[in-house]
């Protein structure tokens, strides 16, 4: 729940079309480049079909709020609470693949590929390169502005998913019909998330003094921590 109570969308009836990604990550085994496909999905979706990956994305999120470092909660080890939180708005899921990509089927690289065709058959763990919500940051007459939540999982950190989850969100969050967007806590000793929107254009529209209580980076103890809000509009072109 927000600071203006429960905000509230309209129940999804179709999933906006898998699109295909490059991705700088060279699979050293084969010498092949590989790619990621990113799905649209939503708490029904998951749990009509994907067997185990609402846990699973559950897991990987509610282990970095346990860090502290990056998210504002301190505790969401409780699934309901994970889902009302992450699965409150739409959902995208990045599959890495490798080897030859799909056809390509415009010029926005839209695909014909299920999530379980680009899973193949590997665990959760094996091909989830990282995942995000889009939801309204505020209810109502401001529902036009949304916010995002990312996270890769620890075993992908490296190879550059994080900047291929942001640049997918350019066309997600226009696509979901959303004119802009809004990041309300972006720490500012994350510097690579603070490099990330800078580099894709999204202005500083504020900075929040002491705005988390995080626990330091070497593990003794606690300090507070300033926060940027990012904003970027998707309407200018």
């Amino acid at each position: 729940m927000s600071a203006y109570g429960v905000i509230n969308r309209a129940q999804r009836t179709s999933y906006l079309p898998t699109t295909l990604w490059d991705s700088p990550r060279v699979e050293p085994d084969l010498g092949t480049q590989s790619f990621v496909t990113i799905h649209h999905i939503d708490r029904a979706a998951v749990e009509r079909i994907q067997t185990g990956l609402f846990n699973y994305l559950h897991s990987i999120f509610a282990n970095e709020v346990d860090k502290g470092l990056t998210y504002p909660q301190e505790d969401i080890s409780d699934p309901a609470s994970f889902g009302a939180y992450f699965f409150g708005g739409d959902v995208l899921v990045a599959i890495a693949g490798k080897g030859d990509p799909p056809a390509i089927k415009s010029g926005v690289r839209e695909i014909e590929l299920t999530l379980d065709a680009a899973r193949n058959g590997r665990t959760w763990e094996e091909c989830v390169a990282g995942f995000y919500y889009v939801k309204p940051n505020y209810p109502g007459r401001s529902s036009h502005i949304c916010n995002a939540g990312f996270l890769v999982p620890p075993s992908q950190r490296g190879s550059g998913y994080g900047h291929i989850l942001a640049k997918s969100y350019l066309h997600y969050g226009p696509a979901l019909g959303y004119k802009a967007s809004v990041f309300n806590l972006v720490y500012d000793n994350n510097a690579a998330s603070v490099k990330l929107w800078e580099a894709l254009n999204f202005t500083k529209a504020g900075l929040i003094p002491k705005a988390g209580r995080l626990r330091r980076k070497d593990g003794e103890g606690e300090e507070y921590i300033d926060a940027i809000v990012f904003y970027k509009s998707f309407e200018e072109t």
